[in-house]
Protein backbone atom coordinates (compact mmCIF):
# COMPACT_ATOMS: atom_id res chain seq x y z
CA UNK A 1 0.00 0.00 0.00
CA UNK A 2 2.97 2.36 0.90
CA UNK A 3 4.49 1.79 -2.35
CA UNK A 4 1.71 2.58 -4.21
CA UNK A 5 1.12 5.79 -2.41
CA UNK A 6 4.07 7.13 -2.96
CA UNK A 7 5.07 6.26 -6.50
CA UNK A 8 1.59 7.96 -6.50
CA UNK A 9 3.32 11.10 -4.64
CA UNK A 10 5.89 10.97 -7.56
CA UNK A 11 3.39 11.70 -10.28
CA UNK A 12 3.52 15.24 -11.84
CA UNK A 13 0.33 16.65 -11.42
CA UNK A 14 0.18 17.70 -15.45
CA UNK A 15 0.61 13.86 -15.71
CA UNK A 16 -1.93 12.51 -13.67
CA UNK A 17 -4.60 9.79 -15.31
CA UNK A 18 -7.86 11.46 -14.30
CA UNK A 19 -9.81 8.82 -16.23
CA UNK A 20 -8.69 6.29 -13.92
CA UNK A 21 -9.12 8.18 -10.49
CA UNK A 22 -12.58 9.58 -11.40
CA UNK A 23 -13.64 5.67 -12.70
CA UNK A 24 -12.00 4.23 -9.16
CA UNK A 25 -14.01 7.57 -7.17
CA UNK A 26 -16.65 6.94 -8.77
CA UNK A 27 -17.00 3.46 -8.27
CA UNK A 28 -16.21 3.57 -4.33
CA UNK A 29 -19.13 6.85 -3.78
CA UNK A 30 -21.25 3.92 -6.02
CA UNK A 31 -21.00 1.13 -3.64
CA UNK A 32 -21.46 3.61 -0.86
CA UNK A 33 -24.76 4.78 -2.32
CA UNK A 34 -26.08 1.31 -3.11
CA UNK A 35 -25.06 -0.11 0.69
CA UNK A 36 -27.26 2.76 1.69
CA UNK A 37 -30.24 2.38 -0.16
CA UNK A 38 -30.11 -1.19 1.26
CA UNK A 39 -29.69 0.20 5.07
CA UNK A 40 -26.25 -1.47 5.32
CA UNK A 41 -24.49 0.86 7.64
CA UNK A 42 -21.50 -0.95 8.51
CA UNK A 43 -20.79 -1.44 5.30
CA UNK A 44 -21.37 2.49 4.07
CA UNK A 45 -19.48 3.32 6.68
CA UNK A 46 -16.07 0.55 5.75
CA UNK A 47 -16.24 2.28 2.35
CA UNK A 48 -16.07 5.36 3.35
CA UNK A 49 -13.14 5.59 5.59
CA UNK A 50 -11.09 3.41 2.27
CA UNK A 51 -12.65 6.60 -0.29
CA UNK A 52 -11.29 8.89 1.97
CA UNK A 53 -8.08 6.91 2.81
CA UNK A 54 -7.95 7.29 -1.34
CA UNK A 55 -5.47 8.76 -3.04
CA UNK A 56 -7.09 8.80 -6.53
CA UNK A 57 -10.60 10.90 -4.28
CA UNK A 58 -7.78 12.90 -2.74
CA UNK A 59 -6.52 14.05 -6.14
CA UNK A 60 -10.30 15.23 -7.27
CA UNK A 61 -10.88 17.04 -4.01
CA UNK A 62 -7.77 19.16 -4.64
CA UNK A 63 -8.45 19.79 -8.36
CA UNK A 64 -12.16 20.56 -7.57
CA UNK A 65 -11.28 23.77 -4.84
CA UNK A 66 -7.86 24.60 -6.65
CA UNK A 67 -8.51 24.36 -10.68
CA UNK A 68 -12.45 23.67 -11.22
CA UNK A 69 -14.39 26.33 -8.15
CA UNK A 70 -14.50 29.17 -9.95
CA UNK A 71 -13.89 30.51 -6.60
CA UNK A 72 -10.90 29.36 -6.46
CA UNK A 73 -8.80 32.24 -6.17
CA UNK A 74 -10.78 33.40 -2.41
CA UNK A 75 -8.05 33.07 0.32
CA UNK A 76 -8.50 31.65 4.06
CA UNK A 77 -7.44 33.52 7.03
CA UNK A 78 -4.18 32.21 5.38
CA UNK A 79 -4.00 34.88 2.87
CA UNK A 80 -3.11 31.49 0.13
CA UNK A 81 -5.24 31.83 -3.02
CA UNK A 82 -4.05 29.82 -5.14
CA UNK A 83 -1.49 26.70 -5.40
CA UNK A 84 1.02 25.98 -8.23
CA UNK A 85 0.80 22.22 -9.14
CA UNK A 86 4.02 21.12 -6.82
CA UNK A 87 2.02 22.54 -4.20
CA UNK A 88 -1.31 20.60 -5.18
CA UNK A 89 0.57 17.56 -4.82
CA UNK A 90 1.82 18.48 -1.33
CA UNK A 91 -1.68 19.16 -0.12
CA UNK A 92 -3.03 15.50 -1.46
CA UNK A 93 -0.20 14.13 0.71
CA UNK A 94 -1.51 16.15 3.93
CA UNK A 95 -4.76 15.33 3.42
CA UNK A 96 -5.93 13.34 6.58
CA UNK A 97 -9.03 13.59 9.24
CA UNK A 98 -6.79 14.98 12.15
CA UNK A 99 -9.35 17.44 13.36
CA UNK A 100 -7.07 20.32 13.46
CA UNK A 101 -8.83 23.30 11.40
CA UNK A 102 -8.43 27.20 11.00
CA UNK A 103 -11.39 29.56 11.36
CA UNK A 104 -13.39 30.87 8.58
CA UNK A 105 -12.84 34.35 6.98
CA UNK A 106 -15.69 36.50 7.29
CA UNK A 107 -16.67 37.99 4.29
CA UNK A 108 -20.50 40.10 3.44
CA UNK A 109 -21.50 39.82 0.01
CA UNK A 110 -24.95 41.61 -1.32
CA UNK A 111 -28.06 39.66 -1.09
CA UNK A 112 -28.99 39.94 -4.75
CA UNK A 113 -31.99 42.07 -5.61
CA UNK A 114 -31.41 44.16 -1.64
CA UNK A 115 -30.08 46.08 -0.32
CA UNK A 116 -29.32 43.50 2.95
CA UNK A 117 -25.60 41.53 3.33
CA UNK A 118 -25.10 38.05 3.75
CA UNK A 119 -21.88 36.46 5.69
CA UNK A 120 -19.89 33.84 4.53
CA UNK A 121 -17.19 32.31 5.61
CA UNK A 122 -14.45 31.44 3.58
CA UNK A 123 -12.00 28.50 4.87
CA UNK A 124 -8.49 27.89 3.86
CA UNK A 125 -7.89 25.90 1.09
CA UNK A 126 -6.42 23.12 3.01
CA UNK A 127 -10.04 22.98 4.75
CA UNK A 128 -11.56 23.33 1.68
CA UNK A 129 -9.89 20.85 0.17
CA UNK A 130 -10.20 18.27 3.53
CA UNK A 131 -14.52 19.10 3.10
CA UNK A 132 -14.29 17.98 -0.78
CA UNK A 133 -12.85 14.68 0.60
CA UNK A 134 -15.49 14.23 2.91
CA UNK A 135 -18.23 15.65 0.32
CA UNK A 136 -17.05 12.92 -1.77
CA UNK A 137 -17.52 10.08 0.95
CA UNK A 138 -21.01 11.45 2.55
CA UNK A 139 -23.02 12.93 -0.34
CA UNK A 140 -23.32 9.04 -1.68
CA UNK A 141 -24.71 8.18 1.36
CA UNK A 142 -27.36 10.58 1.78
CA UNK A 143 -28.41 10.65 -2.09
CA UNK A 144 -29.90 7.42 -1.56
CA UNK A 145 -31.94 8.82 1.75
CA UNK A 146 -33.05 12.33 0.79
CA UNK A 147 -36.24 12.88 0.36
CA UNK A 148 -37.30 13.07 -3.50
CA UNK A 149 -39.03 16.41 -3.33
CA UNK A 150 -35.92 18.29 -1.97
CA UNK A 151 -34.14 19.94 -5.60
CA UNK A 152 -31.38 23.30 -3.49
CA UNK A 153 -27.72 21.89 -3.64
CA UNK A 154 -28.50 18.54 -4.88
CA UNK A 155 -26.34 16.87 -7.65
CA UNK A 156 -28.74 16.74 -10.97
CA UNK A 157 -31.34 18.57 -9.32
CA UNK A 158 -32.58 22.53 -9.52
CA UNK A 159 -35.03 25.14 -9.37
CA UNK A 160 -36.73 24.05 -12.30
CA UNK A 161 -37.17 20.55 -10.90
CA UNK A 162 -38.68 22.22 -7.67
CA UNK A 163 -40.79 24.02 -10.31
CA UNK A 164 -42.02 21.21 -12.14
CA UNK A 165 -42.98 19.13 -8.84
CA UNK A 166 -45.39 21.88 -8.13
CA UNK A 167 -46.96 22.37 -11.62
CA UNK A 168 -47.19 18.83 -11.43
CA UNK A 169 -49.24 18.68 -7.47
CA UNK A 170 -51.42 21.49 -8.41
CA UNK A 171 -52.31 21.02 -12.17
CA UNK A 172 -55.90 19.09 -11.82
CA UNK A 173 -57.23 20.86 -8.79
CA UNK A 174 -57.03 24.01 -7.04
CA UNK A 175 -54.98 24.29 -3.63
CA UNK A 176 -54.20 25.95 -0.87
CA UNK A 177 -50.38 26.58 -0.33
CA UNK A 178 -48.26 27.50 2.64
CA UNK A 179 -45.41 29.36 1.05
CA UNK A 180 -42.72 29.34 3.65
CA UNK A 181 -38.54 30.35 4.13
CA UNK A 182 -36.65 29.56 7.44
CA UNK A 183 -35.59 32.60 9.61
CA UNK A 184 -31.36 32.72 8.91
CA UNK A 185 -31.20 28.38 8.46
CA UNK A 186 -27.60 28.58 7.59
CA UNK A 187 -27.01 30.41 10.29
CA UNK A 188 -28.40 28.83 13.73
CA UNK A 189 -29.05 25.25 13.10
CA UNK A 190 -28.00 23.29 16.31
CA UNK A 191 -24.93 22.04 16.02
CA UNK A 192 -25.55 19.09 18.28
CA UNK A 193 -28.99 18.35 16.91
CA UNK A 194 -26.86 18.08 12.89
CA UNK A 195 -24.24 16.41 14.12
CA UNK A 196 -26.95 13.74 15.96
CA UNK A 197 -28.45 13.50 12.01
CA UNK A 198 -25.35 12.73 10.50
CA UNK A 199 -24.15 9.85 12.78
CA UNK A 200 -21.25 9.31 10.73
CA UNK A 201 -17.88 7.24 12.65
CA UNK A 202 -16.20 8.79 15.75
CA UNK A 203 -13.23 10.51 13.62
CA UNK A 204 -15.33 12.41 11.35
CA UNK A 205 -17.73 13.18 13.75
CA UNK A 206 -15.13 15.07 15.45
CA UNK A 207 -13.67 16.60 12.14
CA UNK A 208 -17.25 17.90 11.11
CA UNK A 209 -17.50 19.34 14.99
CA UNK A 210 -14.65 21.25 14.09
CA UNK A 211 -15.50 22.53 11.47
CA UNK A 212 -18.66 23.87 12.81
CA UNK A 213 -17.00 25.02 15.61
CA UNK A 214 -13.69 26.93 14.11
CA UNK A 215 -15.35 30.58 14.43
CA UNK A 216 -14.85 33.20 12.01
CA UNK A 217 -12.08 36.19 11.99
CA UNK A 218 -13.37 39.56 11.21
CA UNK A 219 -10.68 41.41 10.48
CA UNK A 220 -7.88 40.39 12.99
CA UNK A 221 -10.84 39.59 15.62
CA UNK A 222 -11.73 35.92 16.22
CA UNK A 223 -15.49 35.78 16.82
CA UNK A 224 -17.16 31.92 18.27
CA UNK A 225 -19.53 30.10 15.85
CA UNK A 226 -21.96 27.97 18.37
CA UNK A 227 -24.75 27.27 16.05
CA UNK A 228 -25.10 27.49 12.15
CA UNK A 229 -22.68 25.84 8.99
CA UNK A 230 -21.00 28.53 7.70
CA UNK A 231 -21.93 29.25 3.97
CA UNK A 232 -18.76 29.49 1.67
CA UNK A 233 -17.76 26.18 3.04
CA UNK A 234 -17.29 23.60 0.61
CA UNK A 235 -19.63 21.33 2.70
CA UNK A 236 -22.20 23.86 4.18
CA UNK A 237 -24.99 23.08 1.55
CA UNK A 238 -24.71 19.11 2.09
CA UNK A 239 -24.84 19.83 5.66
CA UNK A 240 -27.96 22.01 5.73
CA UNK A 241 -29.82 19.73 3.68
CA UNK A 242 -28.68 16.97 5.96
CA UNK A 243 -30.06 18.87 8.87
CA UNK A 244 -33.83 19.28 7.28
CA UNK A 245 -34.09 16.04 5.72
CA UNK A 246 -37.31 14.93 7.06
CA UNK A 247 -39.31 17.80 6.40
CA UNK A 248 -41.34 15.80 3.51
CA UNK A 249 -41.89 12.61 5.73
CA UNK A 250 -42.80 14.51 8.55
CA UNK A 251 -46.26 16.11 7.12
CA UNK A 252 -46.63 12.71 5.00
CA UNK A 253 -46.96 11.15 8.40
CA UNK A 254 -49.53 13.88 9.60
CA UNK A 255 -51.46 12.64 5.95
CA UNK A 256 -51.76 8.97 6.89
CA UNK A 257 -53.99 9.92 10.01
CA UNK A 258 -56.52 11.65 8.18
CA UNK A 259 -59.81 9.90 7.26
CA UNK A 260 -59.53 7.68 3.88
CA UNK A 261 -56.51 5.91 2.18
CA UNK A 262 -53.27 6.18 3.71
CA UNK A 263 -51.54 5.89 0.35
CA UNK A 264 -54.33 8.87 -1.36
CA UNK A 265 -53.59 10.90 1.52
CA UNK A 266 -49.88 10.79 1.45
CA UNK A 267 -50.07 11.68 -2.30
CA UNK A 268 -53.17 14.59 -1.83
CA UNK A 269 -50.47 16.19 0.73
CA UNK A 270 -46.81 17.84 -0.50
CA UNK A 271 -43.83 19.83 0.45
CA UNK A 272 -41.53 20.71 -1.81
CA UNK A 273 -38.41 22.44 -0.54
CA UNK A 274 -35.51 23.83 -2.45
CA UNK A 275 -32.77 24.17 0.43
CA UNK A 276 -34.51 26.60 3.06
CA UNK A 277 -37.26 27.62 1.01
CA UNK A 278 -40.32 25.73 0.78
CA UNK A 279 -44.18 25.27 0.30
CA UNK A 280 -47.08 22.33 1.51
CA UNK A 281 -49.74 22.15 -0.78
CA UNK A 282 -53.19 20.53 -0.25
CA UNK A 283 -56.69 21.24 -0.93
CA UNK A 284 -57.73 21.38 2.89
CA UNK A 285 -57.09 24.76 4.69
CA UNK A 286 -57.14 23.33 8.09
CA UNK A 287 -54.79 20.65 6.50
CA UNK A 288 -52.67 23.37 5.71
CA UNK A 289 -52.68 25.46 8.90
CA UNK A 290 -52.12 22.19 10.88
CA UNK A 291 -48.93 21.41 8.83
CA UNK A 292 -47.73 24.84 9.77
CA UNK A 293 -47.83 23.92 13.18
CA UNK A 294 -45.86 20.33 12.98
CA UNK A 295 -43.40 22.54 10.59
CA UNK A 296 -42.53 25.27 13.05
CA UNK A 297 -42.16 22.68 15.89
CA UNK A 298 -40.27 19.93 14.07
CA UNK A 299 -37.59 23.01 13.21
CA UNK A 300 -37.46 24.19 16.64
CA UNK A 301 -35.51 20.72 17.73
CA UNK A 302 -33.18 21.92 14.98
CA UNK A 303 -33.00 25.66 16.58
CA UNK A 304 -34.71 26.93 13.79
CA UNK A 305 -38.02 28.96 13.50
CA UNK A 306 -40.15 30.12 10.21
CA UNK A 307 -39.56 33.67 9.06
CA UNK A 308 -43.15 35.33 9.70
CA UNK A 309 -42.30 38.15 7.09
CA UNK A 310 -42.38 35.62 4.17
CA UNK A 311 -44.62 33.03 6.05
CA UNK A 312 -48.13 33.08 4.70
CA UNK A 313 -51.20 31.21 3.35
CA UNK A 314 -52.49 31.47 -0.21
CA UNK A 315 -55.00 29.79 -2.90
CA UNK A 316 -53.64 28.58 -6.09
CA UNK A 317 -56.82 30.24 -8.17
CA UNK A 318 -59.19 32.27 -5.14
CA UNK A 319 -58.35 35.31 -3.32
CA UNK A 320 -57.24 35.42 0.30
CA UNK A 321 -56.76 38.79 1.72
CA UNK A 322 -55.75 40.29 -1.63
CA UNK A 323 -53.31 37.68 -3.01
CA UNK A 324 -53.80 34.62 -4.76
CA UNK A 325 -50.84 32.68 -6.34
CA UNK A 326 -47.48 32.65 -4.51
CA UNK A 327 -43.72 33.08 -5.54
CA UNK A 328 -41.31 30.59 -5.23
CA UNK A 329 -37.70 30.68 -6.56
CA UNK A 330 -38.43 34.03 -8.92
CA UNK A 331 -41.72 32.81 -10.38
CA UNK A 332 -45.30 33.42 -9.89
CA UNK A 333 -47.39 30.62 -9.88
CA UNK A 334 -51.49 30.89 -10.04
CA UNK A 335 -54.39 29.61 -11.56
CA UNK A 336 -57.10 31.25 -13.63
CA UNK A 337 -60.82 30.79 -14.71
CA UNK A 338 -60.75 30.23 -17.90
CA UNK A 339 -63.61 28.83 -20.73
CA UNK A 340 -63.30 25.31 -21.80
CA UNK A 341 -60.93 25.59 -24.71
CA UNK A 342 -58.52 26.98 -22.60
CA UNK A 343 -58.74 25.09 -19.72
CA UNK A 344 -56.51 22.10 -17.87
CA UNK A 345 -58.72 18.93 -18.42
CA UNK A 346 -58.66 15.92 -15.86
CA UNK A 347 -57.19 12.46 -16.59
CA UNK A 348 -60.38 11.29 -18.39
CA UNK A 349 -60.28 14.85 -20.36
CA UNK A 350 -63.01 16.49 -18.42
CA UNK A 351 -62.55 20.16 -18.69
CA UNK A 352 -61.77 21.72 -15.09
CA UNK A 353 -62.73 25.79 -15.93
CA UNK A 354 -58.91 26.76 -15.45
CA UNK A 355 -55.75 27.12 -16.21
CA UNK A 356 -52.04 27.21 -14.48
CA UNK A 357 -49.57 29.59 -15.39
CA UNK A 358 -46.04 30.32 -14.09
CA UNK A 359 -44.28 33.09 -15.01
CA UNK A 360 -41.32 35.39 -14.10
CA UNK A 361 -42.34 37.41 -10.76
CA UNK A 362 -42.68 41.00 -10.86
CA UNK A 363 -39.92 41.50 -8.42
CA UNK A 364 -37.33 39.41 -10.66
CA UNK A 365 -38.65 41.35 -14.19
CA UNK A 366 -38.04 44.55 -12.33
CA UNK A 367 -34.59 43.78 -10.75
CA UNK A 368 -33.53 42.70 -14.27
CA UNK A 369 -34.50 45.63 -15.64
CA UNK A 370 -32.97 47.85 -13.30
CA UNK A 371 -29.47 45.98 -13.78
CA UNK A 372 -29.60 46.61 -17.36
CA UNK A 373 -30.87 49.94 -16.90
CA UNK A 374 -27.53 50.15 -14.64
CA UNK A 375 -25.42 48.63 -17.12
CA UNK A 376 -26.18 50.92 -20.26
CA UNK A 377 -25.70 54.18 -17.76
CA UNK A 378 -22.26 52.71 -16.77
CA UNK A 379 -21.67 52.88 -20.56
CA UNK A 380 -22.86 56.60 -21.64
CA UNK A 381 -18.86 56.52 -23.21
CA UNK A 382 -17.91 53.20 -24.07
CA UNK A 383 -17.80 51.99 -27.52
CA UNK A 384 -20.96 50.28 -28.60
CA UNK A 385 -19.68 46.32 -28.75
CA UNK A 386 -18.28 46.54 -25.08
CA UNK A 387 -21.90 47.77 -24.23
CA UNK A 388 -23.20 45.02 -26.34
CA UNK A 389 -20.57 42.51 -24.84
CA UNK A 390 -21.94 43.18 -21.11
CA UNK A 391 -25.34 42.86 -21.76
CA UNK A 392 -25.49 39.65 -23.92
CA UNK A 393 -24.35 37.66 -20.73
CA UNK A 394 -27.33 39.17 -18.32
CA UNK A 395 -29.70 38.52 -20.98
CA UNK A 396 -29.03 35.51 -22.27
CA UNK A 397 -28.55 34.05 -18.38
CA UNK A 398 -31.93 35.57 -17.47
CA UNK A 399 -33.94 34.64 -20.40
CA UNK A 400 -32.96 30.49 -20.08
CA UNK A 401 -33.55 30.75 -16.89
CA UNK A 402 -37.11 31.93 -17.44
CA UNK A 403 -37.47 29.90 -20.66
CA UNK A 404 -39.48 27.22 -19.30
CA UNK A 405 -42.56 28.78 -18.25
CA UNK A 406 -45.02 31.36 -19.70
CA UNK A 407 -43.01 33.96 -20.59
CA UNK A 408 -42.81 35.00 -23.84
CA UNK A 409 -45.34 38.04 -23.62
CA UNK A 410 -43.08 39.31 -20.90
CA UNK A 411 -40.13 38.75 -22.65
CA UNK A 412 -41.58 40.90 -25.48
CA UNK A 413 -42.22 44.00 -22.80
CA UNK A 414 -38.33 43.25 -21.58
CA UNK A 415 -37.24 43.91 -25.36
CA UNK A 416 -39.74 47.26 -25.55
CA UNK A 417 -38.21 48.72 -22.49
CA UNK A 418 -34.41 47.50 -23.18
CA UNK A 419 -34.52 49.51 -26.87
CA UNK A 420 -35.98 52.43 -25.15
CA UNK A 421 -33.44 52.64 -22.87
CA UNK A 422 -30.49 52.03 -25.73
CA UNK A 423 -32.62 55.12 -27.83
CA UNK A 424 -31.97 56.76 -25.04
CA UNK A 425 -28.14 56.20 -24.59
CA UNK A 426 -27.93 56.47 -28.52
CA UNK A 427 -29.60 59.93 -27.99
CA UNK A 428 -27.07 61.29 -25.54
CA UNK A 429 -24.43 60.27 -27.20
CA UNK A 430 -26.09 61.78 -30.60
CA UNK A 431 -27.02 65.12 -28.79
CA UNK A 432 -30.54 64.42 -29.63
CA UNK A 433 -29.89 61.66 -32.78
CA UNK A 434 -30.33 58.61 -31.97
CA UNK A 435 -27.94 57.73 -35.02
CA UNK A 436 -29.82 54.63 -36.28
CA UNK A 437 -27.37 54.07 -39.60
CA UNK A 438 -24.50 54.00 -36.88
CA UNK A 439 -26.31 52.09 -33.96
CA UNK A 440 -29.10 49.95 -35.80
CA UNK A 441 -29.28 47.57 -38.61
CA UNK A 442 -30.88 45.10 -40.72
CA UNK A 443 -29.93 41.86 -39.49
CA UNK A 444 -31.72 39.22 -42.23
CA UNK A 445 -35.38 39.92 -41.70
CA UNK A 446 -35.29 42.01 -38.58
CA UNK A 447 -35.31 45.91 -38.75
CA UNK A 448 -33.55 47.84 -35.86
CA UNK A 449 -30.80 45.34 -34.66
CA UNK A 450 -28.62 47.08 -32.20
CA UNK A 451 -25.44 46.09 -33.82
CA UNK A 452 -21.92 46.70 -34.61
CA UNK A 453 -20.50 47.32 -37.91
CA UNK A 454 -18.30 43.81 -37.84
CA UNK A 455 -21.72 41.90 -36.50
CA UNK A 456 -21.61 41.81 -32.72
CA UNK A 457 -25.41 42.20 -32.15
CA UNK A 458 -27.44 42.39 -29.18
CA UNK A 459 -29.12 39.23 -28.36
CA UNK A 460 -32.76 39.84 -27.58
CA UNK A 461 -35.25 38.29 -24.52
CA UNK A 462 -37.52 36.94 -27.60
CA UNK A 463 -35.59 35.01 -29.70
CA UNK A 464 -34.96 32.56 -26.55
CA UNK A 465 -37.19 29.84 -27.24
CA UNK A 466 -39.73 28.55 -25.18
CA UNK A 467 -38.67 24.66 -23.96
CA UNK A 468 -40.72 22.64 -20.93
CA UNK A 469 -38.29 21.23 -18.71
CA UNK A 470 -38.76 18.02 -17.64
CA UNK A 471 -38.50 16.84 -14.14
CA UNK A 472 -36.21 14.80 -12.80
CA UNK A 473 -37.36 11.57 -11.54
CA UNK A 474 -38.36 11.42 -8.29
CA UNK A 475 -35.56 9.69 -6.27
CA UNK A 476 -33.20 9.35 -9.20
CA UNK A 477 -29.58 10.06 -8.29
CA UNK A 478 -26.18 10.34 -10.53
CA UNK A 479 -24.68 8.04 -8.03
CA UNK A 480 -27.00 5.10 -9.74
CA UNK A 481 -24.53 5.16 -12.37
CA UNK A 482 -27.25 5.44 -15.07
CA UNK A 483 -24.71 7.62 -17.40
CA UNK A 484 -26.90 7.98 -20.50
CA UNK A 485 -29.99 10.03 -18.49
CA UNK A 486 -27.43 12.10 -16.86
CA UNK A 487 -25.78 13.31 -19.70
CA UNK A 488 -28.88 14.07 -21.72
CA UNK A 489 -30.32 15.76 -18.62
CA UNK A 490 -27.89 18.00 -18.95
CA UNK A 491 -27.54 18.74 -22.45
CA UNK A 492 -31.20 20.19 -22.01
CA UNK A 493 -30.88 21.90 -18.74
CA UNK A 494 -32.52 25.49 -19.14
CA UNK A 495 -29.71 27.38 -18.45
CA UNK A 496 -27.14 25.45 -20.80
CA UNK A 497 -25.61 27.81 -23.27
CA UNK A 498 -26.62 26.92 -26.79
CA UNK A 499 -23.15 25.89 -27.93
CA UNK A 500 -22.54 23.55 -24.76
CA UNK A 501 -25.65 21.92 -25.16
CA UNK A 502 -25.38 21.28 -28.71
CA UNK A 503 -21.74 19.31 -28.13
CA UNK A 504 -23.13 17.59 -25.57
CA UNK A 505 -25.26 16.14 -27.72
CA UNK A 506 -23.22 15.74 -30.53
CA UNK A 507 -20.18 13.90 -28.42
CA UNK A 508 -22.95 11.89 -26.54
CA UNK A 509 -22.53 13.38 -22.63
CA UNK A 510 -18.82 12.38 -23.08
CA UNK A 511 -15.59 13.98 -22.51
CA UNK A 512 -13.09 13.11 -26.06
CA UNK A 513 -10.29 14.09 -23.81
CA UNK A 514 -10.93 11.73 -20.69
CA UNK A 515 -13.67 9.49 -22.37
CA UNK A 516 -15.55 9.73 -19.37
CA UNK A 517 -19.21 10.95 -19.35
CA UNK A 518 -20.20 14.74 -18.09
CA UNK A 519 -21.31 14.49 -14.58
CA UNK A 520 -24.46 16.66 -13.53
CA UNK A 521 -21.70 18.96 -11.33
CA UNK A 522 -18.62 19.08 -13.49
CA UNK A 523 -17.21 22.18 -15.37
CA UNK A 524 -17.00 22.23 -18.62
CA UNK A 525 -15.43 24.69 -21.17
CA UNK A 526 -15.77 24.90 -24.88
CA UNK A 527 -12.44 24.26 -26.98
CA UNK A 528 -10.74 24.84 -29.74
CA UNK A 529 -9.62 21.46 -31.18
CA UNK A 530 -7.43 22.98 -33.63
CA UNK A 531 -6.73 26.67 -31.42
CA UNK A 532 -7.09 29.89 -33.05
CA UNK A 533 -3.44 31.07 -32.17
CA UNK A 534 -2.47 28.14 -34.63
CA UNK A 535 -5.11 28.84 -37.21
CA UNK A 536 -8.08 27.13 -36.42
CA UNK A 537 -11.66 28.59 -36.77
CA UNK A 538 -14.67 29.54 -34.49
CA UNK A 539 -16.65 26.83 -36.02
CA UNK A 540 -18.45 24.01 -34.75
CA UNK A 541 -16.63 21.38 -36.13
CA UNK A 542 -13.68 23.25 -34.58
CA UNK A 543 -15.48 22.81 -31.03
CA UNK A 544 -15.54 20.01 -28.56
CA UNK A 545 -16.75 19.67 -25.01
CA UNK A 546 -14.21 19.58 -22.33
CA UNK A 547 -13.98 18.99 -18.57
CA UNK A 548 -12.16 22.58 -17.23
CA UNK A 549 -9.41 20.13 -15.97
CA UNK A 550 -8.78 18.35 -19.24
CA UNK A 551 -8.94 21.70 -21.03
CA UNK A 552 -6.31 22.60 -19.10
CA UNK A 553 -4.58 19.72 -19.45
CA UNK A 554 -5.05 19.72 -23.35
CA UNK A 555 -3.66 23.77 -23.87
CA UNK A 556 -0.74 22.94 -22.05
CA UNK A 557 0.09 20.15 -24.60
CA UNK A 558 -1.42 21.48 -28.23
CA UNK A 559 1.05 24.64 -29.23
CA UNK A 560 -1.09 27.41 -28.54
CA UNK A 561 -0.43 30.59 -27.34
CA UNK A 562 -3.17 31.03 -24.85
CA UNK A 563 -6.29 28.81 -23.59
CA UNK A 564 -9.31 30.22 -25.27
CA UNK A 565 -12.12 29.57 -23.62
CA UNK A 566 -15.67 30.09 -25.15
CA UNK A 567 -17.88 29.49 -22.88
CA UNK A 568 -17.98 27.67 -19.48
CA UNK A 569 -20.58 26.05 -17.66
CA UNK A 570 -21.04 25.22 -13.94
CA UNK A 571 -24.32 22.68 -13.72
CA UNK A 572 -24.97 24.81 -10.07
CA UNK A 573 -25.72 28.25 -10.54
CA UNK A 574 -27.91 28.88 -7.98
Amino acid sequence: MSKTLNKNQTVEWKDINWRKLERVTFKLQKRIFRASERGDVKAVRKLQKTLIRSWSAKCIAVRRVTQDNQGKNTAGVDGIKSLTPKQRRRLVGRLKLTGKVKPTRRVMIPKPGTTETRPLGIPTIDDRALQALVKLALEPEWEALFEPNSYGFRPGRSCHDAIGAIFLSIRSKPKFVFDADISKCFDRINHKALLSKIHTYPTLSRLIKAWLKAGYMDGKELFPTHDGTPQGGVISPLLANIALHGMEERVKQYAETLKGSKRDNRCALSLIRYADDFVIIHEDLNIVKNCQEIIANWLSDLGLELKPSKTKITHTLNEIDGNVGFEFLGFHIQQHKVGNYRSASSRNGIPLGFTTLITPSKAKIKTHLVKITEVIDNHKTALQAALISKLNPIIKGWSNYYSTVVSKEIFKKVDSLTYNKLRAWAKTRGKGNINKDKYWRTVGDRNWCFSTEDGLELLTHSSTPIVRHTKVKGEASPFNGDWTYWSKRRGEYPETPNRVSKLIKKQKGICPHCGLYFTSTDMVEVDHIQPISLGGKDTYDNLQLLHKHCHDTKTASDGSLTKTTVENYDHQPF
